[in-house]
């Protein structure tokens, strides 16, 4: 793992900003934060980065303490703060270079070339940025994030305010990235977004409330679901369904059947001919899919019961 937590605790005067957060990112995969506003998804960003200290606990960056080695972290990560800061009276191409100034590249032009036209940016290079729109500072600010190639990034609500057009590019960019193996952590309250992208899902409040794929939080959290579209459903077809022992549950929705059978591989074809024998005229069978938000909200009201 290139990212371990140990106990991780943060306190801002009384209030607890992060609770014995322990989680894990693997390296060259994507990460996503996922949590309610004030649940510490930003303060956690801030500590593995090495710009604030933990209250107790640690972690691990790559091997490094970002609390002891704030200066080595720095090195290997390039962060994206959901309010990057630039210089305003300075042109893009300079604020670019300055940051660039802290890690001594030797091809910084080629660099900064690069991601300003990846960006769209590099027809308004010379234009100060204090005349950029919120979107095109955001765009500004992934590219200083990876100018330095840095082996981790830190991307904290990467597509706010950017189009959807610019939104989808963004989006594409970090797949790429990922491919091209480095590890991201992004923080985002887009659920499609983080649903489009994420390997792994941690969902923080305080405390982590859980950190797995989306594919399996689904099988934990929802049971299977076939669902049937017919041209009408009467009583008699209902009937029919409630009788058949291996149907578990069954609810609907308009002309749409939602059936929990005890085995799906083993008993939906008998299902479908059980409802045709019964003069239901069917036009599709699919098998219901849980979004990311069904999975969110379903783990937030769990964890508002213990």
């Amino acid at each position: 793992m290139i990212i371990e937590t140990n106990n991780l605790t943060r306190k801002f005067g009384d209030r607890l900003a992060v609770d014995n957060l322990n989680l894990t990112a693997e390296e060259g995969k994507i990460l996503g934060f996922l949590g309610p506003n004030g649940a510490g998804k930003t303060t956690t960003m801030r500590m593995l980065a090495g710009l604030i200290s933990p209250t107790s606990g640690y972690a691990v960056v790559d091997g490094i303490r970002p609390d002891k080695e704030a200066e080595r972290v720095h090195e290997i990560i390039g962060i994206l703060t959901e309010t990057p800061g630039f210089y305003n009276n300075l042109s893009a191409q300079r604020n670019l270079e300055y940051f660039a100034g802290f890690y001594n590249l030797s091809d910084a032009s080629a660099q900064i070339e690069k991601y300003l036209k990846l960006m769209e940016l590099w027809e308004r290079k010379s234009d100060k940025v204090g005349t950029f729109s919120k979107g095109m500072k955001q765009r500004l600010a992934i590219t200083r994030a990876l100018i330095h190639r840095p082996k981790i990034l830190f991307l904290d609500e990467p597509t706010s305010g950017l189009d959807p057009e610019v939104s989808q590019e963004v989006r594409g960019l970090i797949q790429n990235l990922s491919r091209e193996g480095y590890t991201i952590i992004l923080s985002t309250h887009n659920l499609s977004e983080a649903e489009q992208l994420c390997h792994r899902i941690a969902v923080i409040r305080s405390a982590l409330v859980t950190l797995d794929t989306p594919a399996n939080l689904r099988k934990r959290l929802f049971k299977h679901q076939t669902m049937i579209k017919l041209e009408e459903i009467d009583e008699n077809l209902i009937q029919a369904i409630s009788k058949l022992d291996y149907v578990n549950k069954h609810s609907r929705e308009e002309n749409t059947l939602l059936i929990e059978l005890a085995d799906p591989s083993k008993h939906q074809s008998d299902l479908i001919k059980k409802i045709v024998e019964a003069g239901g005229r069917i036009i599709e069978v699919t098998d219901k899919k849980h979004s990311l938000e069904d999975i969110y909200l379903s783990l937030l009201n769990e964890e508002e019961k213990i």
